[in-house]
């Protein structure tokens, strides 16, 4: 069943831990069909043999069902710690949502939705999760752990930020970016929800990412953005005001006289950011708010493969 009827199914829930776990499960009962058949089968207790690594934990029923080899995983192996970062700025409350529609169809509900389904990722695999958020601020930190708990409280967290309407200011992704990686002591998985807006040069926002690579973390970038309007630029050709949602500044247009311009410097743009991320070797995730969350789940099932 597709992730998209999945959400289509549970959109009254109103609990954000419901709706992340109805995710998961609907991704794990497509895996038969993906490269991580068998996966499901024994979420938390298993892991991926790699070539060289002792045999001897190896389920050997569990090959027979799956033909993939997996080996029993303990209590004692030292798990990922992976810390969720999520741009809380005035251009991630975009676009602004219609009555009844379902707060993932903006950027921020969207990567707050895509943020809960990682950390019920995270805890099926009995991993340690912390959270950064931050605006004209730095909202919130907290430290990974894995405890219910914790969990609990990252959730309320994530849920109380849906709740809060953002006035227009000014971010500096820059040096929040910086303080983030000053705090992450211990090797990580580090996973950045972000639309990539930031006034200035934008060669700081890599230097800032690769910052925070030290201590040999992973770190993977998903670039949170409207596919419709803010990369096709679809608007009927009636006067527009466009509205800079962070600085508050205007401008009076028609979309039709610009639309071919900006799509060359929109996607100018998005390559920039791949090929830069390329080069400092931070995996770099284009999501529309439109998507399934197949995309994110999967990267992060890949990149953790890579990691441990």
């Amino acid at each position: 069943m597709k992730i998209e009827s999945q959400l289509e199914k549970i959109s009254s829930f109103k609990n954000l831990e419901l709706l992340a776990n109805q995710v998961v499960e609907g991704f794990i009962s497509g895996m038969h069909k993906s490269p991580f058949h068998g996966f499901s089968a024994e979420f938390a207790e298993h892991k991926i043999y790699n070539p060289g690594e002792s045999t001897k934990h190896i389920d050997w029923k569990l090959f027979a069902k799956t033909d993939r080899l997996y080996t029993k995983r303990y209590e004692e192996e030292t798990n990922l710690r992976c810390h969720l970062i999520i741009d809380n700025s005035s251009s991630m409350h975009y676009p602004v949502l219609k009555q009844n529609q379902e707060f993932y169809k903006s950027k921020i509900g969207f990567s707050v939705l895509a943020s809960a389904v990682l950390m019920n990722l995270l805890k099926k695999q009995r991993d340690a999760v912390g959270l950064s958020i931050y605006s004209e601020e730095y909202e919130y930190y907290s430290p990974e752990k894995g405890s219910d708990r914790h969990h609990r409280m990252l959730l309320d967290k994530l849920e109380s930020t849906l709740e809060k309407t953002k006035n227009i200011k000014t971010t500096d992704t820059v040096s929040f970016l910086h303080q983030i990686a000053e705090n992450i002591h211990r090797r990580s998985m580090v996973v950045l929800f972000t639309d990539m807006f930031q006034n200035g040069d934008e060669e700081k926002i890599f230097k800032a990412l690769q910052h925070l690579k030290h201590n040999k973390h992973k770190v993977v970038v998903f670039h949170v953005y409207d596919e419709k309007t803010e990369l096709a630029f679809d608007f009927d050709n009636s006067p527009k005001k466009f509205i800079d949602v962070e600085t508050g500044e205007t401008v009076h247009l028609f979309a039709d006289t610009i639309k071919e311009e900006y799509e060359k410097q929109v996607q100018s743009y998005f390559k920039e950011i791949e090929n830069t991320c390329l080069k400092y070797r931070i995996q770099y995730v284009p999501v529309s708010v439109g998507e399934n969350f197949e995309k994110i789940i999967t990267t992060y099932l890949v990149e953790k493969q890579r990691f441990v």
